[in-house]
């Protein structure tokens, strides 16, 4: 029996464009055919990538492109309401986001090079 092909991946970025706890890269998507906006962030050696919607209303996130961290640098917060997010796992962590999450977009580095990786809901724009 053949194996099954890998994911496709997409080029995203260079690794050291990503600085641990830094500006985001945002990327363009289609979620079930509706354009989008992702973005990819360095937060404890890892990267971690999500749509850019809060989980609470619907609308991005960042205060300026590419900005998603509080002051302090610990969470991703939504501009609007102040919904915070872990940026490890997504998971609301406070605010009015109650039990919800970030979309995450699966992402990965290879040879100083950030991919991520499409899916069935989830395609290049």
């Amino acid at each position: 029996m053949p194996e099954p092909a890998p994911p496709q991946r997409l080029w995203l970025c260079a690794s050291d464009a990503l600085v641990e706890k830094g500006t985001a890269v945002l990327f363009d998507v289609l979620q079930f055919r509706e354009p989008l906006r992702a973005f990819a962030l360095r937060f404890e050696g890892r990267v971690v990538a999500y749509l850019n919607r809060c989980a609470h209303v619907p609308a991005e996130m960042d205060w300026l492109p590419g900005e998603f961290l509080d002051s302090s640098r610990e969470f991703i917060i939504c501009s609007i309401h102040g919904a915070e997010y872990a940026p490890a796992s997504g998971r609301c962590v406070g605010g009015p986001c109650g039990r919800g999450k970030l979309q995450p977009v699966e992402v990965f580095e290879q040879d100083g090079a950030v991919f991520w990786v499409p899916t069935r809901d989830i395609t290049p724009a």
